[in-house]
């Protein structure tokens, strides 16, 4: 096939990411709505929601957002949910997931990445290149595949959730948030 001059960078950039294992599709990154919110019976700091990712039951998911959020802003949010992670205790609750977040680290501010309204829960949040199978939760913890990750994963200037400078999507929309510039865990 012929190829541009311009598209030889990208072209190449998955497979090499795909051959150091820093595969953003190893994450299992689905869009989710918050269909239950309650604060932490246990912990302070912690919400606790339910969540339709698009299986049979919602998920419970502790999230540590209670100093940036209300109750009344955290339900019904189009969020992105992380759920190929080992189930975590969290106090008394078992946390099958984690919520995204964007942080800026001058001035410590904390959003949720936003996933687009069209998107029906469960739709897998993918980055253009990156097409592999999500890891297992088992491989996930042995393999450290989210530190690993991470660093690469963060907002641009306009808000638009990245991985390594590609757009993270879902139903070919990008995931958004308010916080521009941040890391994203």
């Amino acid at each position: 096939p012929h190829v541009q001059e311009g598209n030889v960078e990208p072209a190449s950039a998955p497979a090499a990411a795909a051959s150091d294992g820093l595969d953003i599709s190893l994450l299992d990154m689905r869009v989710g709505v918050m269909t239950r919110v309650w604060e932490h019976e246990e912990r302070d700091k912690l919400f606790c929601e339910e969540i339709d990712v698009g299986e049979d039951a919602p998920r419970t998911i502790c999230s540590g957002l209670r100093a940036h959020y209300t109750l009344e802003q955290m339900q019904g949010r189009h969020v992105v949910v992380l759920c190929n992670l080992k189930p975590a205790k969290m106090g008394n609750v078992a946390s099958a997931g984690m919520v995204l977040c964007a942080t800026d680290e001058s001035s410590g501010t904390v959003a949720l990445l936003e996933a687009p309204e069209g998107a029906a829960p469960g739709t897998r949040v993918t980055v253009a290149g990156h097409n592999g199978s999500p890891a297992s939760a088992s491989q996930m913890g042995k393999k450290k595949l989210l530190e690993k990750l991470q660093p690469k994963l963060r907002t641009n200037g306009d808000g638009l959730a990245c991985f390594d400078g590609r757009f993270l999507e879902a139903a070919l929309q990008p995931v958004t948030c308010p916080v521009s510039g941040g890391s994203i865990s």
